[in-house]
Order: structure tokens, then C-alpha cells, then sequence
């Protein structure tokens, strides 16, 4: 029963699907055929198990824009099996450029000395693309994808002999299936969150709110300034007083992505979390910002696609539990921790998700309550406080980003001057690497190495797996703590505080 594995172009070991007998293959069903959702049917169908997914809309269209994949999120793709039916969809920002909002530089990250130092590598992709890798690798090993099939409710029927409980899903049309385990993937307005709770559960705003912009590169080539973006690809950030803008290159130079990320203003009672936006309002909240910025939005074409203002919100986490008791019921991605996007790192934690989750699948003998209970144990103890961690940095970003002029930007700006010098050097020495370890540093600059790198980029699901595995076995505590030193969790925590409270 267990798998086999070759190595990717990069190195990183490829699964192969495992062979089961029926006294140990699952039928799960996921419910949501995003990232996470299928990022999931690939991983648990390498496990050996029957996948089916549920997706409500009549048509998985190309919606969305621009995925930041980070290294830790490109060695699960990689190791699906993904590497070469994503390269050609991949930009790879050679740096990121972090500058104040009036255009000063603050510092920059060189991307492609991380990707040796961290051995895997920052890829951009439209979301479309990215889906669409993923919805075809999950076909090829075996999944069914059912679109027009939104999951309005479920139960759990537990019987007396635990090799027979079962979860029975029912669907808007009126449809009922069974399955071994339900997976709910179906996003951060969840209704199987709801249904697991026994009430309604919103998101938690969070007090911003983004306009997504998708700029033809065609309208930046007469213009040196804009030129020079798409010219050499890099990820750009502007930050100021409530707000900060990113760009960057997708489809190999043929769009250019833009997020402006400012004060949410929908009011309070709206119903719908996107609505309509105003061109000129989002104009005007720039002014006075970096000119390349005004020029950047002035392309902007609402007759070829129209504005769209987005509220920004959080679920910070689920206690007690992501999973029913009877091991019939989990859930993964923003259904469970959606995180702010100011880490770039929320579809990196659903496909990191899908990929434990898999793993953990992948360890069952049998189909018992009893074997169920213990992947899904294994499953949280690996996520909960990695992602956990992950929304509360988000959170942190979201103050440390937006800071007005004065003494506190001021002590920012030396930080990621200062920082920036050490990684030249740190870079520019004899194969550096970066190591594992669980501290956060005193570097803005987040994804630098005394940023969060150390923990967020360097990221093993198989040796999280096996070591939480085994400390379950043996009936131990699978709680880790982080090291000490930088600013910490601690402070962290006392920011977000402050933040929210805001």
C-alpha cells in the first residue's frame, strides 16, 4: 500500500497514486473545486482513495487574477506531479520591491537567490490557469468533478459497528450522496462551516477593502517607466498612510495584475462583501502617491472590464475543533483560517491543506471510525497553528504596511534598510541556505530571512506529518513551540489586538 516516488526537474520527490484494497479506500467528497478543494482531490486521490468534488456554479469559468506562489506552496504542486504543466503558465519575478509611497525605495528581495537558498521557487500565475492545472491533474488521477451540485446541508450517521458511519450530503437540487468523509472547501462565506456549527458564522471584516485590477501590458509599452515593469518582472509593493498597492506580470507579460488595498467604506449592512467600484474614487485615494502609480491607473478600462471594490475579511480560526467527532468531517483553506492576502499566503495554505490532508488519508488501514479520527487528529495538529500563525501575521502586515508618516515609519524604513544590507551579504556568501527554523525577525520585509522565511518558506508536510504522526502513536502532546526572539507571536498578537480595536 504504500507509494512510490521519483524526483521533479527541481529535485522535489513526486507521489505516486497508491494502490488500495476496499477495506481501506475512503469515498470522499470535497465540496469546492478551488484551489484548496482540488489542490485536496489530487492529494487524497495519490492516497489511494475515491474523490469526488462539488462545485455549486454550472461552469468552473476564468475568474479571479493574480496568485503569488510562494516556495513553500511550489514544493506541494511540485510534488503532484506539477512542475512541467506549470511552467508555462509561470512568471518568475526575478525580485520584490518594497517602496514608500511617494516612490522611495525601501528595500528589495532577491527572489531568485531565495529560490536556491530556499530550493523551490516564487512563481505568479493568473488563478484561471493555476485552477486549471490542478482540475485536469485531479481528473487524470481518478477524480470526479460535478459541477451545478452546491451542498446545502449534511449529517453524520453514525452506527453501532464504526466500520459503516457515514456522511449523507445533500444538494440544492434536491440529490443525496454518501460518502466515507466530507471535506468542506467551499471558501470564506462557508455554509458547511455553518452546518458543522449549528449557526450562522460570519467572516470577521477587517477594516480594508481592495480594488483587483487586470491591466492589458499592450497600453504599458509607450511609457519607459511602465515599460520597465513588464521588460523584467518583479513584485512591487507601495506602502503608505492606510493603505498599500502590489503589482505584477502574469501570462508571460500579456497582463499586468494590480491590487489597491484601502480602507473598506461598503456600508456595514451590505448584504453582498463585492460591490460595484468608482474608477475616480479609486483614483483619487492614490493622489499624491508614487506618479507610476496615477499613471498605472489611468490604463485602467472600465468598459473592458468593470471596477469591482472587495471587503477584506478574516476567520482568525475554529475552536474547538475543524472536525466532527466521528471523523466523517473536516474542513480546509478560508472555510477554516482565511487570512488576509498581505502575506501572499492564502492559497499557499489551502494547497498545503489538501497536500497534510492527503498524507494523513494516505496512512489509514482500514476505513474505521477509529483510523478516520486519527488522519483528521494528525491533519489539524500539522495545520491549526501554522495557519493560525500565518492570519495573525497577515493581520500584523496589514499595521506594519499602512503606518502614517513618523517616528514609527521612520523605525520601519531603518528596519528594512538595515535587514537589506544583511541579506547581500547573507545572499551573496558561499551557497546559503536557508535553515528551518520557527522565529520571526525584526525585518518588515516579511518574506526575507528575519521576516517569517524561516518558517513560512522552508515548510516539509512529509516531516510534519510523520513527526506528528508518530507523537500521536505514542499518545503525546503534538503542540510545538515556536523559538524566541524578534518581535514574536506575542507581539504580534498585541498588535492585531490593537488593530481590530481600531
Amino acid at each position: 500500500m504504500a507509494s512510490k516516488s521519483v524526483s521533479s526537474a527541481s529535485g522535489i520527490k513526486i507521489q505516486e497514486k497508491m494502490q488500495r484494497d476496499e477495506n481501506s479506500k475512503l469515498h470522499v467528497i470535497i465540496a469546492g473545486a478551488g484551489l484548496g478543494g482540488l489542490g485536496a482531490a489530487i492529494a487524497i486521490a495519490l492516497a489511494g482513495h475515491d474523490v469526488t468534488v462539488l462545485e455549486a456554479v454550472p461552469e468552473v469559468a476564468e475568474i479571479g487574477a493574480g496568485i503569488q506562489v510562494l516556495p513553500n506552496a511550489a514544493r506541494v504542486l511540485f510534488s503532484w506531479g506539477l512542475e512541467d504543466a506549470l511552467e508555462p503558465h509561470a512568471t518568475r519575478p526575478r525580485q520584490c520591491n518594497f517602496w514608500g509611497w511617494r516612490g522611495n525605495r525601501l528595500g528589495e528581495m532577491d527572489f531568485h537567490g531565495y529560490t536556491r537558498a530556499a530550493r523551490a521557487p516564487f512563481w505568479d500565475f493568473h488563478r484561471a490557469n493555476l485552477q486549471g492545472v490542478l482540475m485536469r491533474r485531479a481528473e487524470e488521477l481518478g477524480a470526479k468533478i460535478i459541477t451545478d451540485a452546491k451542498v446545502v446541508d449534511f449529517t453524520v450517521s453514525e452506527a453501532e459497528d464504526e466500520d459503516e458511519d457515514e456522511v449523507i450530503v445533500q444538494l440544492e437540487s434536491g440529490r443525496a450522496l454518501k460518502a466515507d468523509l466530507l471535506v468542506g472547501a467551499d471558501g470564506i462565506n462557508s455554509r458547511l462551516r455553518e452546518i458543522f456549527l449549528g449557526k450562522e458564522d460570519p467572516p470577521t471584516p477587517t477594516g480594508d477593502l481592495a480594488y483587483r485590477l487586470l491591466l492589458n501590458t499592450r497600453d504599458m509599452m509607450t511609457d519607459p517607466e511602465l515599460r520597465a515593469f513588464v521588460d523584467d518582472p518583479q513584485v512591487n509593493y507601495w506602502v503608505g498612510p492606510d493603505a498599500h498597492a502590489v503589482n505584477y506580470v502574469l501570462r508571460g507579460g500579456k497582463l499586468f495584475n494590480m491590487v489597491l488595498l484601502v480602507p473598506d467604506d461598503i456600508p456595514p449592512d451590505s448584504v453582498r462583501n463585492t460591490v460595484a467600484g468608482d474608477v475616480e474614487e479609486m483614483r483619487a485615494r492614490f493622489e499624491g502617491w508614487d506618479p507610476r502609480l496615477a499613471k498605472l491607473s489611468a490604463l485602467c478600462d472600465t468598459s473592458e472590464r468593470p471596477i469591482l471594490k472587495w471587503r477584506l475579511c478574516i476567520r482568525p480560526g475554529l475552536e474547538p475543533a475543524w472536525s466532527h467527532p466521528s471523523g466523517a468531517f473536516t474542513m480546509l483553506g478560508d472555510a477554516v483560517h482565511a487570512t488576509l492576502p498581505y502575506l501572499a499566503s492564502g492559497a499557499g495554505m489551502a494547497l498545503e491543506d489538501g497536500g497534510v490532508l492527503g498524507l494523513c488519508l494516505g496512512r489509514i488501514k482500514a476505513k474505521s471510525k477509529s483510523e478516520k479520527k486519527k488522519a483528521l487528529e494528525v491533519y489539524e495538529a500539522c495545520r491549526r497553528e501554522r495557519t493560525e500563525r500565518v492570519v495573525k501575521r497577515g493581520s500584523y502586515n496589514q499595521w506594519i504596511y499602512h503606518l502614517h508618516d513618523g517616528p514609527e515609519q521612520e523605525a520601519r524604513d531603518e528596519r528594512f534598510r538595515k535587514f537589506g544590507e544583511w541579506e547581500k551579504e547573507w545572499l551573496g556568501g558561499e551557497n546559503p541556505v536557508l535553515p528551518t527554523v520557527q522565529e520571526t525577525g525584526d525585518d518588515p520585509f516579511p518574506w526575507r530571512y528575519h521576516g517569517v522565511a524561516r518558517w513560512l518558506l522552508t515548510y516539509d508536510m512529509w516531516k510534519d506529518v510523520e513527526e506528528k504522526w508518530d507523537l500521536t502513536m505514542a499518545g503525546e502532546k503534538t503542540e510545538t513551540k515556536g523559538e524566541g526572539g524578534g518581535i514574536g507571536d506575542g507581539e504580534i498578537d498585541d498588535v492585531v489586538q490593537a488593530v481590530a480595536s481600531l
